[in-house]
């Protein structure tokens, strides 16, 4: 299994409200300036998101693809993995919520593996730099709603 890359950012919003963004996975296109489209393609017993296709533009890599999710029966977070893609062979990620007493901790974990093979560094590198962005337009659309 290749390397994973954690970071966190902390969000003025509980965690009840972090993860009622990260669940709509039909409101990403309006806030996750990378994901064009979303599609939810099965639900769990709960009626959340079990498979959910995304069609991702990050400049020059682009890419259709199928992540199945796993939600904890607590609501602090959500782990996932790559079912189906184009330029990925794997990909493993989990959102970690903690509650900091009307703020939340949020842990973002990546894991990813392109079909074209990459410089660990080179990949590690893009990893934290989506990770980056997309902690920053989730703590931003969180506390815009809240």
């Amino acid at each position: 299994m290749a390397d994973q890359s954690t970071q966190s950012i902390e969000v003025d919003a509980p965690p009840e409200q972090v993860m009622a963004v990260i669940a709509d996975f039909g409101a990403y296109p309006e806030w996750a300036k990378q994901v064009q489209q979303t599609e939810v393609l099965a639900t769990d017993d709960d009626g959340r998101a079990k498979q959910v296709r995304l069609t991702l533009d990050a400049g020059p890599i682009k890419d259709v693809y199928t992540l199945e999710y796993d939600w904890a029966a607590d609501g602090r977070s959500v782990s996932w993995h790559l079912v189906k893609g184009q330029m990925q062979k794997a990909q493993n990620g989990r959102y970690e919520l903690a509650d900091l007493g009307g703020r939340t901790r949020v842990t973002y974990t990546l894991s990813v593996e392109l079909v074209l093979p990459m410089i660990g560094l080179l990949r590690r590198k893009a990893e934290k730099m989506v990770m980056d962005t997309a902690l920053k337009e989730l703590k931003r659309r969180v506390e815009d709603l809240s």
